[in-house]
């Protein structure tokens, strides 16, 4: 009776074939699960061993890839050991096909995701992160595009109009928002290249200013008088930018000028004067001073020095205490600085009386 029963053939099958089919299942999911109780426990032993960290959510994504897979392969063997219709047998292999590439591109968007979030956490940048995965829904799309396109040539579709269809769509989109795609690249490059982050000062032709945002189209500064500043990332890639986050020290160069009237020996002192001063201050390092010209109405001295660190503020308040130390010393010293003059010589009409000579001093108000 048993012998029967097994024997007896349903849709081109018989019982047993059936049985053996359930029983392959079966078996598949058990050994399905034990490989991945025994692959994943050997990792974490070798990783144990060798003193490799192993990122438990990148054994994850390959885990539950590589089980998936396992299970349509095992779900494929199972069935094709059955005599099926051939519609339905083409059913089955189109339904296989369809479910490895659903799971490959699952794959490869997570893996890409991985990364991108791995390569910024390492860097510490959470703004570029949280940008870059703004952009994760496009990668999606074209991952899902592309295998949407390998799916059709492998289920036997003509492939070659909808390609044709696709680039003639593709060259369209491109015109209409070729701005848009080339701020989009450009933002690819800024984030790959990163020649600057959020938060350097930087200066883009006559826009200077602090980077706050850089999004998928724009990057906005913060100027130094407050206002915002928006400036398309292709500009950006097509300017020379100046970026002040790497500076270790700001080389300072200023003048300064005394009157004609000056004593030698004052003005031999005057060097020797701003360098203790400048030595003297906090973060400067005294570089030169030297009496560098004759001025239209001055004596006019060059001084560099440098200043240990690349922010603004910090070079101005040095700036200042050694204008304002300049200042005393010159006053103690009775050495006047020099402002614009002119001089006017009057002669009597007397031609036996000597030339007169005034002087009239003007003084230039204008704004340095």
């Amino acid at each position: 009776m048993t012998a029967e029963f097994l024997s007896k053939t349903i849709l081109g099958n018989t019982v047993m074939d059936y049985a053996m089919a359930i029983a392959f299942l079966l078996g598949g999911v058990i050994v399905i699960n034990g490989v991945k109780s025994l692959v994943l426990c050997s990792v974490r032993q070798w990783a144990k061993r060798s003193f490799f960290e192993v990122d438990p959510r990148l054994l994850n994504i390959f885990s539950k890839a590589l089980v998936r897979l396992l299970y349509i392969g095992n779900i494929s063997l199972a069935i094709g050991n059955l005599a099926l219709h051939p519609i339905l047998d083409e059913t089955v292999s189109s339904l296989v096909v369809i479910a490895a590439t659903v799971v490959a591109i699952q794959f490869i968007s997570r893996l890409i995701e991985y990364s991108v979030r791995s390569y910024f956490l390492k860097k510490g940048d959470l703004e570029l992160e949280q940008s870059f995965s703004a952009l994760m829904p496009i990668i999606r799309t074209i991952l899902w595009t592309i295998g949407a396109v390998f799916l059709l040539d492998n289920l036997g579709f003509d492939i070659s109009a909808v390609i044709a269809s696709l680039g003639i769509g593709g060259i369209a989109v491109a015109f209409a928002a070729q701005g848009v795609l080339g701020d989009l690249f450009s933002y690819f490059s800024l984030v790959i290249d990163r020649p600057f982050i959020i938060g350097d000062f930087i200066i883009v032709d006559d826009f200077l200013g602090t980077v706050e945002h850089i999004g998928i189209k724009t990057t906005r500064l913060k100027s130094i008088s407050g206002e915002e500043i928006v400036i398309a990332n292709t500009d950006l890639t097509d300017s020379r930018v100046r970026n002040f986050r790497q500076m270790e020290r700001r080389r300072i160069q200023f003048s300064l000028g005394v009157l004609y009237e000056t004593s030698k020996e004052k003005l031999e002192v005057i060097p020797a004067i701003i360098q203790d001063i400048i030595a003297s201050q906090e973060n400067a390092i005294f570089d030169r001073a030297h009496f560098a010209s004759y001025g239209d109405f001055s004596l006019n001295f060059e001084i560099v020095y440098f200043v240990n660190g690349g922010d603004f503020s910090l070079y101005m308040d040095v700036q200042q205490k050694i204008n304002l130390a300049i200042f005393e010393a010159f006053a103690k010293r009775d050495i006047e600085f020099a402002y614009p003059t002119n001089v006017t010589y009057l002669k009597s009409d007397t031609s036996k009386e000597e030339p007169i000579q005034v002087a009239t001093q003007t003084t230039n108000n204008q704004d340095s």
